[in-house]
């Protein structure tokens, strides 16, 4: 799956969407994710739902002919004729403190007394974070839990009758696993098609594991926080891989923007979609990623007012690593990951290989965005075992022939792709081109 966030409050009514569904689909991506679009409580987040079948003024036309579900069901078929599938927040595990929902369903929220509980984060600085806008569900002790699932489930029905066949759900980890077996499972028997991802993101490897075996298609991993260094993100991926694939991102909307993390750096947003992109299954990017965009995304206060004039544009860049991604099954799984030692520490060498073993590739990347570094490699070939030719397929100067011993001075940031003769005669979506 490589799917562009397209965020909803950046981008305004659903009606004015299609500019940026045609240029999802254009850099080669097959998924649009879009955040909460329903009614919200009086906080305004996204993510405070107050309505669950009532879309958010704030996305739809007045004066348009269609209905709410109409115009939603206009813009889900714009995506389709892109050739995109479009996928949804699923948000469960809370919902706004002002729905009506805790009159209607008071059994259903847990309580701490005769109090709504909101629920709440900790920081990675121990600061503990409380959501005074939400309710949070109660889905261990309800005394209605059948009533709860119910819900959710025809809460699902609705948003597939929208057209979304996708589902990112928030929080997952937050609820029993037995709650989405049954959701998944029900969901299921009426549209087998349907996609859901668990967004497990600041719990332990063992929780997201766990979570993982309820039914989910995909989880979300951390590569975006990996300095190309230490050990946790391989040793994450490693424990998760074998059960449920993953898919990476280089930002997203709960980030700031990698651009000014970076400091307005190009070579790191090229380095660290590259590597993303390569790293598992999945890809994933907010709008604005392409354009190098500085703000961060809000749930409350974004408006599509603030689009921002393009820093600069990596549209051809994200669309020629989506190609590649295409072309070698090796990028298209979860496969083993090791990373090998070589003489530059500020240089990551990582050998990948798809789950079959058939395919194998070996990324080298500079992880020093802003000087040039060297490798030297005394035998490249004797860190893949299938038989036949290593083939550069770099999107910059690539090579025709790989020495031994190999030496290359990489550019800030730049990302060398090697593919086993295998990767080229098993699949070939899309040929890859290069330019120098």
């Amino acid at each position: 799956m490589k799917i562009y966030n397209l965020f909803p409050r950046l981008a305004g009514s659903v009606e004015n969407w299609e500019p940026h569904l045609k240029r999802a689909a254009e850099m080669g991506f097959d998924w649009i994710f879009v955040n909460p679009i329903q009614k919200t409580g009086r906080s305004g987040s996204l993510y405070s739902i107050a309505d669950y079948f009532e879309i958010n003024r704030d996305f739809l036309t007045p004066k348009s002919t269609l209905s709410p579900k109409e115009q939603v069901m206009a813009m889900v078929a714009q995506a389709k004729r892109q050739g995109l599938s479009m996928m949804i927040d699923l948000v469960i595990n809370h919902c706004a403190v002002d729905s009506s929902l805790l009159k209607e369903h008071p059994d259903w929220f847990l309580r701490e007394g005769n109090k709504v509980v909101n629920p709440f984060c900790v920081e990675a600085d121990g600061t503990k974070v409380v959501w005074h806008d939400l309710a949070q569900f109660d889905h261990a002790h309800s005394t209605d839990q059948q009533g709860l699932l119910d819900f959710y489930v025809k809460l699902v029905r609705h948003l597939v009758s929208l057209g979304f066949r996708g589902f990112r759900c928030d929080a997952a980890y937050q609820i029993p696993n037995a709650v989405w077996t049954q959701l998944i499972t029900r969901v299921r028997q009426e549209h087998p098609d349907t996609i859901f991802i668990a967004e497990t993101l600041g719990c332990s490897p063992e929780q997201t594991k766990t979570t993982a075996a309820a039914g989910f298609d995909a989880i979300f991993n951390s590569a975006k926080w990996w300095d190309f260094s230490g050990d946790w993100l391989l040793d994450q991926y490693n424990l998760t891989r074998q059960v449920v694939p993953s898919v990476s991102f280089p930002e997203s909307h709960d980030t700031e923007r990698l651009f000014s993390e970076s400091g307005g750096n190009p070579n790191a947003m090229k380095q660290r979609y590259l590597f993303t992109a390569l790293f598992a299954t999945g890809i994933m990017i907010p709008i604005g990623f392409e354009y190098g965009f500085r703000s961060r995304l809000d749930v409350v206060n974004t408006r599509p007012d603030q689009w921002e004039l393009p820093h600069f544009d990596l549209t051809d860049f994200i669309t020629r690593v989506n190609r590649i991604k295409d072309t070698y099954p090796v990028f298209q799984c979860d496969g083993p990951i090791t990373r090998l030692e070589q003489s530059n520490p500020a240089v990551l060498l990582l050998h990948k290989r798809d789950q079959q073993g058939t395919s194998e590739a070996l990324l080298i990347l500079n992880k020093d965005p802003w000087n040039p570094q060297h490798i030297h490699v005394e035998d490249l070939y004797r860190h893949v075992s299938t038989p036949g030719t290593l083939h550069d397929v770099s999107l910059e100067w690539p090579m025709d022939y790989l020495p031994t011993p190999f030496q290359f001075d990489l550019a800030p940031g730049m990302g060398r792709i090697l593919v086993t003769q295998d990767n080229l005669t098993v699949s070939a979506k899309t040929p890859v081109t290069s330019e120098t």
